[in-house]
């Protein structure tokens, strides 16, 4: 009876329900807008560093992190690939890299560079990297290589231009050669952008003395949350030998902290949103509360007591918070969906400071069940704790005084 009698209650004055479940309804929305704004820069950012950069999961030399030298790469084949890919059935596929820093020069200008030894059809499979090829394309043939937009404008190099490479291969071997430029390649990532070199792994192993090893071998899990298992499962394999596996936070710890701090200071901004949403929804029942004393006050004159009034109106608050926050759900899928299929483009000074950090200028929206979860019970439980000021009205209410008014 008193679920049918809280129901008839709210809808005896549309108005005022209407107004108390937009309210509600609202503070979903913002809640989850932030959320999902915050969660899709950081999804964008976590992609394009482990895509671009270290992968989710690295298996290197347990001296490369420390001294990223060729000297502490590794011997890579068949069955060393076998092995790896048998320690855990949450591995998808296995990339294998090997890298240095040599200098790179066109016919006037020599600048520092990045050079990465790939298999493009792998790399592809990771980051789409022959999507963001803005001329050329990768070539099998010795001797070619793919640089990046930001290097060969630094260099004024072009697409068929000689790009000359000089370093030092595996224990102290000069490494020195010429590449013909296939394809040059446009980059999220500003500082590789700036200094990436792409050879074939054949090519960059001859180039450096290193005829069958690598320095990192990129590990990608089946789903990217299982990649802390999977990289124990792997560590559990190559126990014993000079192989070490690292996950991308540990690879990244100061781009892991920036995302703490960010989220922390989204927390509190989301802790200023809620006092917002905590005033607005209190301000709608607290004037839907003063309207009703007088009625309040003839049902307990009638003979209705004030414990089973109280009831009624708890009910009441209940069937709108549900509502409203359904209601905030149903709004929110839409607006996540558009962001998600139409990211917020960051242009001038702000694409600019993104940029520095390696992430690209947009901002998607992130759908995932948590962020409904959570801002849903958020608003759900602050709007059931203000409905007990309207409860706390009715228990020390003055009959005499309200059913007068």
């Amino acid at each position: 009876m008193y679920l049918k009698l809280a129901w008839r209650n709210i809808w005896r004055n549309k108005r005022r329900t209407l107004i108390t479940v937009s309210s509600i309804m609202c503070a979903v929305l913002f809640a989850m807008f932030l959320e999902s704004i915050e969660r899709g820069s950081h999804n964008v950012a976590i992609d394009n560093m482990t895509q671009f950069h270290t992968g989710y999961i690295q298996v290197q030399d347990y001296r490369f992190d420390d001294q990223p030298s060729l000297d502490n790469a590794f011997l890579y084949d068949s069955t060393q690939k076998a092995r790896i890919l048998s320690s855990s059935n949450s591995i998808d596929y296995v990339i294998p890299r090997i890298e240095t820093f040599m200098l790179a020069a066109g016919d006037q200008i020599t600048r520092g560079a990045l050079v990465l030894g790939i298999d493009p059809d792998m790399e592809d499979r990771l980051n789409n990297l022959k999507g963001r090829l803005a001329e050329g394309a990768f070539s099998k043939d010795r001797q070619t290589s793919v640089i990046a937009k930001g290097l060969a404008g630094r260099l004024e190099l072009s697409l068929g231009d000689t790009l000359i490479l000089l370093g030092q291969g595996r224990f102290g071997m000069t490494a020195a050669g010429k590449y013909s430029i296939t394809g040059i390649v446009d980059l999220p990532l500003r500082a590789m952008n700036s200094q990436m070199v792409y050879l074939s792994l054949g090519n960059a192993q001859e180039l450096l003395s290193a005829d069958g090893h690598i320095t990192n071998l990129l590990v990608t899990p089946s789903s990217s949350r299982v990649s802390d298992k999977t990289a124990r499962e792997i560590s559990e394999t190559v126990s014993g030998s000079d192989l070490r596996v690292f996950t991308w936070q540990e690879l990244l710890p100061d781009f892991v902290e920036a995302l703490r701090f960010d989220s922390l200071s989204t927390r509190v901004m989301m802790g200023i949103l809620y006092v917002v949403i905590g005033f607005g929804i209190f301000g709608t029942v607290l004037t839907m509360t003063l309207e009703r004393l007088h009625e309040f006050g003839l049902l307990i004159s009638i003979g209705m007591h004030k414990g089973r009034l109280a009831s009624v109106l708890f009910l009441e608050t209940l069937f709108m918070a549900v509502i409203g926050v359904f209601s905030g759900f149903g709004l929110s899928t839409l607006l996540l969906l558009y962001f998600k299929a139409n990211p917020i483009q960051l242009g001038g000074d702000a694409a600019d400071v993104v940029a520095e950090f390696g992430i690209d200028p947009i901002i998607p929206a992130a759908i995932a069940p948590d962020i409904y979860i959570y801002q849903g019970s958020f608003v759900f439980i602050l709007t059931l704790l203000i409905s007990c000021y309207p409860i706390i009205k009715i228990l020390s209410l003055n009959t005499i005084e309200s059913s007068r008014k």
